[in-house]
């Protein structure tokens, strides 16, 4: 169907605009066999395979129940033109956003990759990278053109290169959540003043950075793992001739991130006892992984390992949900000459899912980060993550799960800014910068 409404939109990648209400009741008419007056799935299938448009399994069925508003399993001409027009717009939308030299001509290319008009309307999400410090969202997107071109691996680079530099530049108050989440509780109370007060105090204004090395080292391997794996997985789950829809692309992109996070998730014990370690307890991080080796065993690489992997789910699906609905909205309801909504409107998206995301997420991310610190606490009793959670419930109430929240929640604007502009910069330099 997509193919068929580009046919009344462009014709050789130019944008008609015309009044297409007489060329709509001409097809409906074409289509309307029986002449009742509704074109039903059988009818919309039979026909455009006639007209030359090939239809994949259940695409027919998808356009008849997305505007079938009265649910009489047809369409009359009324929510068949309605149908068309919706998406006639949404695609004159999408070739100006397109249409960079305003020449009113795009590449053909860039319409061979998409397999719905979703995905069209998607081409510039992948185009902004932002990093929070969290590598639970789910993979960005890239076109066959990408792929074979090489611009993909840029792009990773880029995105790589900026979550360095972000997670550098918020790493003290990332420090202090991890602090707050371990040591905070409603006997021993820290402020986010006194909490850095006490951190300089203990080990100078370098301290406050500890733990960011690996931190940062960490976003190689966890990004060629997870992109790699999501290819896969894409590939296990896709039906439909290979298209991957929005409940295929969460699970994929979710399998994909525990994949990565399985792999590299030793690192993120040593990043959090590293995070929290006092002045000459480890000298760097082999030190850290060979004394905790030798002290606990192989088995301590992975506390908290259940949490986190539990974690990925409420993260990734209101991260990716919100997303998606805030740009949706903003779409219909402000487009008008181009598709792409600026980078104030893409930040303030990134940034609200990605609080959303975390604000589901964080009470099993307080439960690991817990639990990977558990032996390197004086006194502390191992416990299991229900156990973990019951005691906190009890000791601090349902909020006690929320520590350490709030410099969380303050790092994510300068880290979604910080993220952004690196990435523009070093998009220019590999030279994909537009």
């Amino acid at each position: 169907m997509y193919q068929l409404i580009r046919k009344f939109v462009f014709t050789e990648s130019h944008c008609l605009e015309e009044d297409n209400t007489k060329s709509f009741a001409e097809l409906f008419e074409k289509l309307d066999v029986n002449k009742d007056g509704k074109v039903d799935v059988s009818e919309l299938k039979t026909g455009l395979a006639a007209m030359g448009f090939s239809m994949g399994k259940g695409e027919a069925q998808k356009i008849v129940a997305s505007g079938d508003t009265d649910k009489d399993e047809g369409l009359d001409f009324e929510e068949f033109s309605k149908y068309l027009k919706e998406h006639e717009k949404k695609l004159k939308l999408t070739f100006k956003s397109l249409d960079k030299n305003q020449d009113g001509k795009i590449k053909h290319f860039l319409f061979n990759p998409a397999d719905n008009l979703q995905e069209i309307i998607r081409y510039w999400k992948h185009s902004t990278v932002l990093d929070i410090g969290d590598s639970l969202t789910i993979p960005d997107e890239f076109t066959e053109e990408e792929k074979t071109t090489g611009i993909w691996w840029r792009q990773l680079v880029s995105g790589g290169v900026a979550g360095a530099v972000s997670r550098t530049g918020t790493a003290p108050l990332d420090r202090m959540k991890v602090f707050m989440q371990v040591h905070s509780s409603k006997s021993n109370k820290i402020s986010l003043v006194g909490g850095f007060k006490q951190m300089i105090k203990e080990g100078g204004v370098a301290s406050l950075w500890r733990g960011n090395g690996v931190n940062v080292i960490k976003i190689a391997p966890e990004t060629a793992i997870k992109f790699m794996a999501y290819e896969q997985y894409k590939k296990l789950l896709a039906k439909d001739g290979g298209k991957i829809q929005s409940h295929e692309r969460f699970m994929a992109g979710s399998l994909a991130g525990a994949t990565a996070q399985t792999a590299i998730y030793p690192m993120e014990v040593m990043k959090t006892r590293l995070t929290l370690r006092k002045t000459g307890q480890y000298s760097g991080m082999f030190d850290c992984a060979k004394k905790i080796l030798k002290k606990e065993g192989v088995k301590a690489f992975y506390k908290g390992y259940v949490p986190n992997i539990l974690g990925i789910i409420p993260y990734a699906g209101i991260d990716l949900a919100v997303y998606e609905t805030l740009k949706n909205a903003w779409l219909s309801k402000y487009a008008k000459d181009t598709a792409n909504p600026g980078v104030l409107v893409l930040l303030g998206c990134g940034t609200i899912s990605s609080t959303c995301g975390q604000l589901a997420s964080y009470p099993l991310a307080l439960v690991r980060t817990r639990m990977q610190a558990q032996a390197s606490m004086e006194g502390s009793e191992q416990v299991s993550m229900s156990k973990l959670v019951k005691k906190t419930m009890q000791k601090e109430g349902f909020f006690g799960l929320y520590r350490g929240i709030l410099p969380n929640f303050m790092k994510v604007i300068p880290a979604v800014s910080i993220s952004y502009v690196v990435y523009e910069y070093m998009r220019s330099g590999l030279g994909i910068s537009k």
